[in-house]
């Protein structure tokens, strides 16, 4: 027989408590753990893959992702903390490395994180060493180790997104910047934050580190100074229920920041309960709160401001950063899509579920049907939950008043039966509610079931079992016989049976017809847990804590099968009778076939005791729920990977439970939303023909308009024209003239430079004679240069050959000394060698005797701790309510420890400021003896520059007026601009509008003609058929039939319902041209406005520009002005001495040549500054004539 096992199918719930326990694997996949599990869930799909955890873990502490999304690091407790690295890209998720702290002593691995490039992984211990430690985990390869608190907690590390040196810590009273270099782990920063209690941080770029605190503050970090700081605590009102009390009282509580993460254009952070703060950057160091995304309230609660409540545990974006997903503390995960954020009206948006909503306590019931492939459970939550196992969602959910401890459902799956602490309710399961049809007086029912016929059904109240009948709700029996509480029960499957087992040690097998018993197996030294019975009603099997699964026969214990020191919780057995399996209380599941033999299979199931187990009536699928608030559906196959096979395949039926009150009300709501329909589309028809008459009338006005401004546009093109005409003549007689001037400068220029030319020519010449001259010194200097080196060297080479014959001898003789040495060496080191062995033996035997004296100090160490223990947990409840008071008196200490230090910083600051008050009055004293010495000398030049200055102010006066003038001109001259400008982009606008209806109306006008032409050819062949009948018309046979035919050809039957669709078509198409044309005109406009204002801005930057051109115009007129009156000087003295001298010499001539050059050449530059600055002021003037492209842009053409 093949071995049956089972395997993960499908899980609905979320394991809080773990760090990070939500992460992006990709767009559409998450990571989180569930049970002792982690799920890949695929949000579009909605399948899961599974990474189970280690076996004999004791639950996970922390996740984290690589930043290339391919590895994932997992921390579980155990004997020894771990981190198991697994790689995702795998197909089955291989697990890649096991990470531990190596000859340190770690208990757990708070939180983790890797490196950007994926190679380290940093993971930070718990208390009460706080030990810090940095991987090459691929190589398994601890590089470095820091111990980074002393005292308080650490919440989080990071790297650097950017640095794999740089790791960030925050805790309570820490906050901590290291760097790895040369194989340490050394602080790099310090920040003074004892006060503060950091939760959580995330790096914004390479530098900045923003964290958030217990108290609600966020601050941003630089470079060992904070930058930034804000607060998000908001004082909430909080409704908390105390057990000693019944009346509610609010309390006042501030915002914790637990989680933050940032992305591209700012970050997410939580605000305190139920609530998520968009930040986004508004400068370098400061950032703005845009919204605020909040968990929405519970619909089916009986308090929906509870989901309110829940406080954010884990944030993460996805990889585009489109949608941010959230974790709560009571087990929830919700998403929201960023961009819906954006588009939210208001200073509030909603999340809403990722999956479906789980429980957040323990589920304390379990139970599916016959008939539909449903799943119920109850939780400590007060929640029942319907789930279907073949669609995997969540069909129903119901929260009520009391806590609810067993549920059963009924084979057809249109009822249930929920054990409340109160009462026992009989519900029935209608479309969209739970509603209660009958209650029975059973308080805290434990256990309840259904008959297989569900005809019949238990409960237990105490140790007495209740049978009733489904039909008549009467007590048909009570049985009693068990002296404790009755733990399970099962029936039997045809019902007649009915097997029990309670705290008592009793299994007991009941008649369902009689009430009698029948057997029983009493085993005092064991309190059963599970009870299940064998498809023929013949065999029991019964789990307890003692560890064993036992078969019972006959009212004996048959077999017994050890689980391996773990107490097993529940057991159920298939149908088929081929498989049992049992759930323990570390969470694992076991299988094992039937014939009963010791050969377990254990699965990594939840993290906390399996509190039911359930096998679906095809056994096809295990049930199996926890106290982790998680239900897991396992896949029954055989070893092969086939499903076990069925006897009769079942069909599941799709009924639904509806009251009549609520179809009638639906149906009433049909009618009234039928006739509301009707009466709108009444209502809109009307208006559509209405507004099509008052467009027609509007688009006859508008053409109107266009023809009389078509024909103005036209006048004022043809005045352009002219003048365009005539500044393209005075353009071309400028360019001749320009031209002409050009010509004459160049032939000026050339005669210059060839005289220029012969003068260096001479030089040249000189220069050439020196050289050679030089050039026979140099050589025979080097002659005698190296005759004197070949003597020197000779005797060099003499001086070294002796010197060498020394230092060989030497060598030889060293060389003996050192094989000597070698040998005394190497038998010192035998020697050595022997003594050691000795002393190893020796330290061997007291090694040996050590480890027994200390293992039997550890086995009465053991003995210690488990009392050691047992007071730990007393004090550390003593311990929480002491840290509640302690927090309190904290925030009280902060108060004043802030008003403190601001009034010893006002005291030091007018310390400070009295000592330099009294410096300021002894520096001020020697200043006025200063001042009374320079005062007289002061004096005395006083009276010299009032002179000057009278004398300046008459010299200044014309001046003043002369600008004062030129200023109103450039007032008048930028006015007159910018009307021109306006006008000019009003106009273009209007003929490119213009333009546009032109066209369009010229191809209406195209189409009708075309319609015209037809209809008269239609006419003419009408005519000539006419006239054919005419001919005729004696003949009242023949005309009939030639006018039939004639109707056959110019009359269809589709004429007239085309006539009606054109006409529908004619409207829709008026419609869309005057939504588009609207959108345009609306775009033009606002495209106008932000391109007029462009232009103001820059006509003002030109005119400024122009202002300091026209300065620099006029102080180079005044330069050209003096070198033409030095130029008219020098030539009429040159004039003066040719006439009286008669024949000068030529160094005369040469000297006056170069004053004239020079002369010239100023001259020459002068006139290519004014050149350049004329070419500048063209290029300017282009620039402002340029600066309307909007109004020049062409509208979209019209559609056909």
């Amino acid at each position: 027989m093949a071995k049956v096992v089972a395997q993960s199918h499908y899980i609905f719930g979320l394991r809080t408590g773990v760090k990070n326990n939500l992460l992006y694997f990709d767009e559409q996949t998450i990571i989180f753990p569930c049970g002792n599990n982690c799920v890949r869930y695929n949000i579009d799909q909605k399948w899961q893959k599974f990474i189970p955890g280690t076996e004999r873990s004791q639950g996970m502490k922390a996740l984290a992702i690589s930043t290339n999304r391919r590895y994932l690091a997992v921390s579980e407790c155990g004997e020894k903390a771990t981190i198991t690295v697994f790689d995702l890209q795998h197909e089955q998720n291989r697990k890649r490395k096991v990470l531990t702290g190596g000859e340190i002593p770690v208990d757990e691995f708070v939180c983790m994180a890797f490196s950007p490039d994926s190679k380290y992984l940093i993971g930070q211990a718990g208390g009460p060493d706080w030990t810090l430690f940095l991987w090459m985990w691929e190589k398994k390869k601890v590089m470095a180790t820091v111990k980074t608190s002393n005292s308080g907690s650490i919440n989080q590390v990071s790297f650097n997104p950017q640095d794999n040196t740089q790791i960030c810590v925050s805790g309570n009273g820490v906050f901590k910047i290291f760097r790895f270099a040369g194989e340490t782990l050394k602080q790099s920063s310090t920040f003074k934050t004892d006060s503060q209690n950091f939760l959580c941080h995330t790096w914004i770029s390479t530098e900045k580190v923003i964290a958030g605190t217990e108290t609600g503050q966020l601050m941003m970090f630089e470079s060992c100074r904070l930058r930034w700081e804000t607060s998000v605590a908001s004082v909430q009102k909080v409704k908390r229920q105390s057990e000693k009390q019944d009346s509610n009282e609010p309390s006042s509580i501030l915002s914790r920041v637990t989680a933050i993460v940032g992305y591209s254009s700012g970050f997410v952070c939580s605000a305190g309960p139920g609530t998520v703060c968009l930040f986004e950057k508004i400068e370098e160091d400061k950032y703005k709160k845009t919204k605020d995304i909040k968990i929405p309230p519970e619909m089916f609660s009986n308090d929906p401001s509870s989901a309110e409540q829940q406080e954010i545990s884990t944030l993460c974006i996805s990889p585009s950063e489109d949608t941010l997903a959230a974790s709560t503390d009571r087990g929830q995960l919700y998403s929201i899509n960023l961009s819906v954020v954006d588009l939210a009206k208001g200073d509030h948006a909603h999340f809403e579920y990722l999956s479906q909503s789980f429980h957040s306590s323990i589920i304390t019931g379990l139970s599916t049907c016959i008939r539909k492939p449903l799943i119920a459970t109850c939780s400590m939550d007060r929640s029942v939950r319907i789930w279907n196992f073949e669609t995997n969602d969540l069909e129903m959910y119901k929260e009520f008043q009391e806590e609810a401890y067993s549920i059963a459902l009924h084979p057809t799956g249109l009822y249930i039966l929920v054990g409340f602490s109160d009462k026992l309710r009989f519900m029935t399961l209608l479309i969209d509610d739970i509603r209660t049809l009958k209650e029975f007086t059973v308080r805290s029912c434990r256990e309840c079931v259904f008959s297989n016929g569900g005809h019949l059904f238990a409960a237990v109240n105490g140790n007495v079992i209740n049978i009733y009948s489904t039909t008549t709700f009467e007590d048909v029996l009570n049985l009693k016989g068990h002296n404790e509480k009755v733990r399970a029960i099962a029936f039997s499957a045809d019902d007649s049976r009915l097997v029990s087992c309670g705290m008592d040690g009793a299994v007991y097998e009941w008649n369902t017809l009689s009430g009698t018993r029948e057997s029983d197996s009493v085993l005092k030294t064991c309190s059963y847990t599970g009870v299940t019975i064998s498809p023929d009603a013949k065999t029991f099997f019964a789990v307890g804590t003692d560890c064993t699964l036992k078969e019972i026969k006959d009212s004996q214990i048959f077999k017994e099968v050890p689980s391996g020191h773990v107490v097993c919780t529940t057991v159920a057995m298939s149908r088929s009778g081929r498989a049992i399996f049992i759930g323990t209380s570390t969470g694992t599941v076991k299988a094992i076939k039937y014939p009963l033999q010791n050969d377990w299979l254990e699965y990594q199931a939840h993290a906390g005791p399996v509190t039911k187990m359930v096998i679906t009536f095809d056994d096809q699928f295990l049930l199996t729920v926890s106290e982790d608030s998680c239900l897991f559906i396992w896949k029954i196959i055989d070893k092969e990977g086939q499903g076990l096979k069925r006897e009769k395949e079942l069909i599941y039926t799709e009924e639904i439970l509806v009251t009549k009150l609520d179809l009638e009300e639906k149906n009433k709501k049909i009618l009234d939303l039928s006739t509301r329909v009707d009466e709108l589309q009444k209502y809109n028809k009307h208006q559509l023909s209405l507004m099509d008459i008052n467009y027609k009338n509007y688009i006859n006005e508008l053409t109107e308009k266009c023809h009389q401004q078509i024909s103005s546009l036209n006048a004022e093109k043809e005045v352009m024209k002219t003048e365009k005409e005539k500044q393209q003549a005075a353009n071309v007689k400028a360019l001749s003239e320009i031209l002409e001037k050009h010509d004459k400068e160049l032939q000026d220029i050339e005669s210059a430079n060839n005289q220029k030319l012969m003068l260096e020519y001479e030089k040249y010449q000189e220069l050439q004679l020196k050289l050679h001259n030089v050039q026979q010194e140099c050589e025979q200097q080097l002659h005698s240069m190296e005759e004197s080196k070949t003597r020197a060297l000779g005797e060099m080479m003499q001086s070294y050959e002796a010197k060498l014959e020394e230092k060989m001898k030497l060598l030889n003789q060293f060389q003996n000394e050192s094989q000597q040495r070698v040998r005394e060496f190497e038998e010192y080191i035998k020697q050595e060698e022997v003594d050691a062995d000795i002393e190893i033996h020796d330290i061997h035997m007291k090694y040996e005797q050590n480890l027994r004296e200390e293992k039997k100090a550890n086995s009465m160490l053991k003995v210690e701790l488990d009392t050691t223990t047992k007071s730990f947990h007393v004090l550390q409840k003593e311990i929480d309510n002491r840290n509640l008071e302690i927090e309190k008196a904290k925030q009280e200490v902060q108060k004043l420890q802030a008003v403190i230090k601001s009034l010893e910083n006002d005291i030091t600051k007018l310390k400070a400021e009295i000592k330099n008050k009294d410096e300021i009055m002894q520096n001020k004293e020697k200043s006025i003896i200063d001042l009374n010495k320079l005062n007289t000398s002061l004096n005395k030049s006083l009276e010299v520059m009032k002179h000057r200055a009278q004398y300046m102010e008459e010299e200044i006066a014309p001046k003043e007026s002369q600008i004062e003038e030129l200023k109103e001109q450039m007032q008048e001259m930028e006015g007159e601009l910018k009307e021109f400008h306006k006008t000019n982009t009003e106009l273009e606008l209007k003929i490119d509008e213009l333009n546009l209806k032109l066209k369009t109306k010229d191809k209406e006008i195209h189409k009708e003609m075309k319609k015209v032409q037809d209809f008269g050819v239609l006419v003419q062949r009408f005519k000539a058929d006419i006239h054919t009948c005419v001919e005729c018309i004696q003949d009242p046979k023949s005309l009939k039939e030639n006018i039939r035919e004639l109707y056959k050809c110019y009359v269809q039957p589709s004429d007239v319902v085309e006539k009606v669709k054109v006409h529908t078509d004619i409207q829709r198409e008026n419609s869309k041209q005057r939504e588009r044309y609207e959108k345009i005109i609306s775009t033009l406009k606002n495209q106008l406005s932000r391109d007029a204002n462009v232009f103001q801005a820059n006509n003002t930057k030109l005119m400024k520009h122009n202002v300091v051109l026209m300065k620099e115009i006029n102080d180079l007129r005044q330069e050209l002005r003096t070198v033409r009156t030095e130029l008219h000087n020098y030539e009429s003295q040159s004039n003066f001495n040719k006439n009286i001298k008669g024949s000068p010499n030529t160094r005369g001539a040469a000297s006056a040549g170069r004053t004239g050059l020079m002369t010239q050449q100023n001259f020459e530059e002068a006139e290519k500054i004014i050149q350049f600055q004329r070419l500048e002021i063209h290029r300017l003037k282009q620039e402002i004539l340029g600066q309307t492209p909007s109004s020049r842009t062409k509208l979209p053409p019209l559609a056909n």
